[in-house]
C-alpha cells in the first residue's frame, strides 16, 4: 500500500511575526513559495502544474503584488488538490469568493475577523478626535514654522454629545462604539441586519437615511463588495447635517472619493479622516490639497502585537485545515458550504 503524498502548504506574501508557529505547519505538510513574481508568471506556474499537490495557501494583503486579484480567471488556474485559502486580514475584497465557492471542488476562504479590531478601531477613535478637533491645519502650520498659522484654523468641535453614526457594526464597529462611548458620543448604527440586544450592546438601529440625517459624525466601518461601492457619494453627502465629519477606516472604495472631495470643498463635509483610499497607494489629489482632511496611509492594523495575532490566526486557519478539514474563520459567504 502507498502512502497518501505529504500536502503542500503554499506561502503566497511573506510571514513577518510568527516564523516559529509558520515553520511548526511543517509537521502536517510541505512548506513551499511561488517562484513567479507576477500575475502572468504565477497563472503559468499554476498551469505548469508545478504547484499540484497544494491542499492549502495562506496569503497576505500584499501577495496581490505576485497574483492579482484571486479572481475567477485565476480560481479556474489554480491547482485542483487546492480547497482551503487563508487570508491574513479581516477585509477579503481581493478574493472573489462567489468564484472561490463555485468551483469543483469549492476553494473554501477564511479571513481573521477579529484580531484586527481593536488596532483598527484606535486608528478610527484618532482620527474622529483628529477630524473633530480639526488639528491637521495646526500640526501642518507648526511643522513650516508657522505655529498655528495666519489665520489661525477655524475651532474644532468636542465629541461629548454628538452622535456618532456606525455604517456597519462588525467587529471593529462594536470595538468603535465602546470606545467613542467613553468620550461621550452618542452611538447610532446601521447593517443589513439588526443585531441582538447584547451585541448591539446600547447603540440604537436606524434606517440607512436616518443614519445619514442624524449623524454628526459618520464613520464607514463595512466590507467591500458590489453592494457597498460607493454607497456614499453625492446622494448621500446631500442627506447629511452641514458641517458633518467623516471618518474611513474601511475601504476606500466604499466611498465615492471625488464626491467626498467636492463636499468638503463646498463645505457640506466640515472635515474627513482617512486610513484607506480608492486607488492605494495613489491619493485623490483633492484629499491631499485639503487642510482640513487628515490622511493616514493604511496603518489600521500597523502594530507589532495586531499583525502577530493576525498571522498566528491565519496560520491556525491552516493547520485546522489539514488536521480536521475544517477552517477556524471561514468567510460569512461560505458558512453553508
Amino acid at each position: 500500500m502507498g502512502s497518501e503524498p505529504t500536502p503542500k502548504i503554499l506561502l503566497l506574501g511573506d510571514i513577518v511575526h510568527a516564523h516559529n508557529t509558520w515553520s511548526s505547519l511543517s509537521s502536517v505538510g510541505d512548506l513551499i513559495r511561488p517562484t513567479a513574481t507576477n500575475r502572468t508568471e504565477f497563472l503559468e506556474e499554476c498551469r505548469s502544474g508545478k504547484l499540484d499537490g497544494v491542499v492549502a495557501a495562506y496569503r497576505t494583503f500584499d501577495s496581490i503584488k505576485i497574483t492579482g486579484l484571486i479572481d475567477e480567471e485565476l480560481v479556474n488556474a489554480l491547482p485542483s488538490s487546492l480547497v482551503f485559502l487563508a487570508h491574513c486580514g479581516a477585509g477579503y475584497d481581493q478574493v472573489d469568493t462567489h468564484a472561490c465557492s463555485a468551483r469543483t471542488p469549492p476553494i473554501r476562504v477564511s479571513n481573521v475577523p477579529t484580531a484586527v479590531d481593536d488596532a483598527t478601531a484606535d486608528v478610527n477613535m484618532f482620527l474622529i478626535l483628529g477630524a473633530l478637533r480639526n488639528f491637521n491645519v495646526g500640526m501642518h502650520a507648526l511643522r513650516e514654522g508657522k505655529w498655528r498659522g495666519q489665520p489661525a484654523p477655524v475651532l474644532g468641535h468636542d465629541p461629548q454629545g454628538k452622535v456618532l453614526g456606525i455604517l456597519g457594526m462588525g467587529g471593529i464597529g462594536r470595538n468603535l462604539k465602546k470606545k467613542a462611548e467613553v468620550f461621550g458620543m452618542k452611538v447610532v448604527y446601521h447593517n443589513r441586519r439588526q443585531l441582538s440586544e447584547e451585541l448591539a450592546d446600547g447603540a440604537t438601529y436606524v434606517s440607512f437615511e436616518e443614519l445619514l440625517g442624524q449623524s454628526d459624525v459618520i464613520s464607514l466601518n463595512l466590507p467591500l463588495n458590489k453592494h457597498t461601492r460607493h454607497i456614499i457619494s453625492t446622494a448621500e453627502f446631500g442627506k447629511m447635517k452641514d458641517g458633518v465629519v467623516v471618518v474611513n477606516t474601511a475601504r476606500g472604495a466604499v466611498m465615492d472619493e471625488e464626491a467626498l472631495v467636492q463636499a468638503l470643498d463646498s463645505g457640506k463635509v466640515y472635515s474627513a479622516g482617512l486610513d484607506v483610499f480608492e486607488d492605494e497607494p495613489t491619493v485623490h489629489p483633492g484629499l491631499v490639497r485639503n487642510p482640513n482632511v487628515l490622511l493616514v496611509p493604511h496603518m489600521g492594523t500597523w502594530t507589532v502585537e495586531t499583525q502577530t495575532a493576525m498571522e498566528e490566526w491565519a496560520i491556525e486557519n491552516v493547520r485546522l485545515a489539514l488536521e480536521t478539514g475544517k477552517l477556524k474563520s471561514p468567510v460569512p459567504e461560505q458558512a453553508d458550504l
